[in-house]
């Protein structure tokens, strides 16, 4: 079961997320000065939320007997997903001038991928019983 398409889709989730660490979210310049935003050990809280997401996001792939937990612990995730993007803009805004002017760099869409991910994984276990329902009902 571990191979079922809504464990790729929570896969691919988790590394989208773990991407987060590497691309810098938000880009601005400031007299000269270039600001890079990143979810790293400054930003402590955003940190920890998506650390969190991650684990949960590996978590979700090996409760494959259990569906609706599996659905359950995927919309908490993407909830998680949404708090740690909102965590990160309430630290952009920390930055000189605000959000005003900056940019939006590639972490950015991670965010977005890593929530298409998590429908799609959603998407998937409904598949998977409704498959389950219509062979109960050829026996």
């Amino acid at each position: 079961m571990i191979q079922r398409v809504q464990s790729i889709w929570l896969l691919l989730a988790a590394l989208t997320l773990v991407s987060l660490f590497f691309f810098p979210l938000l880009f601005k310049s400031v007299n000269n000065t270039e600001y890079l935003l990143y979810i790293d050990g400054q930003h402590i809280g955003a940190m920890i939320l998506n650390g969190v997401t991650i684990l949960l996001c590996l978590i979700c792939i090996f409760q494959f007997k259990n569906r609706p937990m599996q659905k359950r612990l995927i919309m908490i995730n993407m909830v998680l997903i949404i708090a740690t993007a909102v965590l990160s803009v309430l630290n952009a805004s920390l930055l000189p001038g605000g959000i005003s002017g900056a940019s939006l760099h590639i972490g950015s869409g991670m965010f977005v991928l890593a929530l298409l991910f998590c429908m799609l994984a959603i998407r998937g276990i409904r598949k998977d019983e409704q498959l389950l329902r219509s062979a109960d009902r050829l026996r």
